[in-house]
């Protein structure tokens, strides 16, 4: 049965509240490009003169991370499978300690602009990852456009091409006018926007279910609040020790290698202000992933006894926010529009951050050692190669329409390569002792091993025992439901939950470079000092020698007494 028979359709205030966000991020772009007219040059438009403070750049990040899958997709996540995902915020906070403590030092000591230029310490490594992250960059981006904006067109009735050319151009137009510090600020109100589309939907449901209480008590009945989960089977899709262990190695991966996230540490001030821009991004992490799990616990609570994706309404579960919304506050005008504005925030700060870190790559990596330039002409070829990069982004958002459900599968093999990527920094920052040899070995091996455990996982998913999805009903249904079927799935070993991708391709990735390392010389080798990673460049150990010196005041005026 058709959708739109159940929910309201998108209204004039919801179009004016959808394209006020679009100005607004584009005037942003505007006055970056105009404020900067008169410091035309690589590093002002790349890293923002490397001057900005924390609170901004935290903020970005938070934004960054947040895609529009990740609003769309977290909260059916929870409704279908239960709110264990909220051990994430545990592997968040160790993904930021490490980054913290052993990543940033090191790109703070060789004043880099792109990840790819710590090629110093494995050349040939590092010249194989480049043009693949590239790619699944440019491949990812053109996802975060199209995956959301087909979802809301599907149960909004927005136009899906104008929706999907409108978000990508005007992100293209702020990020090649106002380069990184237009991107950053756009982030902050784009985060915004979305906690905001949040916040709404929350309230409006425990509004309708009468307090917080009951949306918890039906979750509790329903199964949904599963915590209490340490099964070790690692082909179980979520326990806790899949999402913290597996999640700490994604998020480091992402948070410790991911240009678009180096870029923005980087443009900070000083090391100080780049650590304090990760700790409070952490905060914001947290608050995103409550409104995420709290959201889904909304879904259950209002669809406890009628689920609009068994009973035929919707073809995807990540269609059940949108259906939400307009089910809830379609008689709001202007509301559902808030929410869209929220998921495709989500979309234009996600692709804006890959379009600034692919212009990096390319001017820094690409362009700036081979040609001899100035920094005006630079600046220009800055702002070219993020505009298209930009229609690259677009027009991959066409060439997902084409392709459909192969794309789900990209984007687990795009999760692959952070796995092999984040073992070869840990191998170059602290094995002192690491090849070329011993790194490429390992890094190939890493990558084909992640690789062939990812593609089997979607060639024989977990069966239901291992993903675990719990029970919906459609017996407060009161119309006709379409026929549906499950698909029954064969077992393999290959079917790993995907979380654990990373770990695998990061661990084999340094064993294996390791002992080729110790076969080949490495013992030998005399690394420079700016390539190691020493206990002063850690904030911990400043901590400790504080605590240490304090326990030591102590003892000698207890002595004294």
């Amino acid at each position: 049965m058709d959708s739109s028979v159940f929910i309201a359709s998108f209204a004039l205030a919801d179009y004016v509240v959808f394209a006020l966000m679009l100005v607004v991020s584009a005037a942003v772009g505007i006055y970056y490009a105009w404020v900067d007219r008169s410091r035309r040059n690589p590093g002002n438009f790349l890293t923002g003169g490397r001057k900005l403070t924390a609170l901004p750049v935290s903020l970005s990040l938070t934004a960054s991370f947040m895609s529009a899958i990740t609003v769309l997709s977290f909260p059916a996540e929870v409704y279908h499978y239960g709110a264990n995902i909220g051990f994430y915020g545990l592997s968040y906070l160790m993904a930021m300690l490490v980054t913290s403590e052993v990543f940033l030092p090191i790109f703070y000591k060789l004043e880099i602009t792109s990840t790819f230029e710590v090629r110093v310490l494995f050349p040939f490594s590092f010249l194989f990852f480049r043009p693949a992250s590239v790619v699944c960059c440019i491949l990812y981006s053109g996802i975060v456009i199209y995956v959301p904006a087909l979802a809301l067109n599907q149960v909004t009735g927005m136009n899906l091409w104008g929706v999907v050319i409108s978000t990508g151009v005007v992100c293209t137009f702020y990020c090649t006018l106002g380069g990184l510090k237009a991107v950053v600020w756009t982030d902050v109100f784009q985060l915004g926007v979305m906690i905001a589309g949040f916040l709404s939907v929350i309230i409006a449901s425990v509004i309708l279910q009468g307090g917080v209480i009951n949306i918890f008590s039906d979750s509790q009945h329903g199964g949904r609040i599963n915590f209490w989960d340490f099964d070790t089977n690692p082909l179980r899709r979520h326990t806790f020790w899949t999402v913290a262990i597996g999640g700490t190695f994604l998020w480091t991966s992402v948070y410790g290698t991911n240009q678009s996230q180096v870029q923005r540490y980087i443009s900070c001030k000083s090391i100080t202000h780049a650590r304090f821009s990760l700790f409070i991004n952490l905060l914001g992490l947290w608050l995103i992933l409550l409104c995420s799990v709290f959201a889904g616990m909304c879904l259950y609570s209002i669809y406890k006894s009628c689920d609009p994706w068994t009973s035929g309404l919707l073809s995807a579960l990540d269609q059940l926010m949108p259906y939400l919304v307009m089910d809830i506050l379609g008689d709001y005008p202007g509301l559902p529009g808030l929410f869209v504005a929220a998921a495709f925030s989500g979309s234009l700060s996600t692709v804006s951050s890959s379009i600034n870190a692919l212009a990096a790559v390319t001017v820094e990596d690409l362009i700036k050692p081979y040609a001899s330039m100035s920094e005006r002409q630079l600046a220009w070829i800055s702002k070219g190669t993020s505009l298209l990069y930009g229609v690259l982004c677009i027009g991959m958002a066409g060439l997902a329409s084409l392709l459909g459900p192969i794309f789900q599968a990209v984007i687990s093999i795009f999760g692959v390569i952070g796995g092999p990527l984040l073992g070869l920094f840990t191998l170059g920052i602290l094995c002192p002792f690491a090849t070329s040899k011993g790194a490429l070995s390992g890094v190939v091996l890493g990558l084909a091993v992640s690789l062939w455990v990812a593609i089997g996982a979607q060639i024989y998913p977990p069966p239901p025992e291992m993903s675990r999805p719990l029970s919906l009903t459609t017996e407060g249904c009161n119309f006709t439901m379409t026929d549906s079927f499950k698909k029954i799935h064969k077992q393999d070993f290959t079917s790993v939950s995907y979380l654990y991708f990373s770990p695998i391709g990061t661990i084999i990735t340094i064993s294996v470079g390791l002992i080729v390392s110790v076969l080949t010389g490495g013992r030998k080798l005399n690394v420079e000092s700016r390539l190691r990673l020493t206990k002063e460049d850690t904030s911990l150990y400043y901590l400790f020698k504080i605590i240490k010196d304090g326990v030591s005041t102590v003892a000698v005026s207890e002595y004294h007494i």
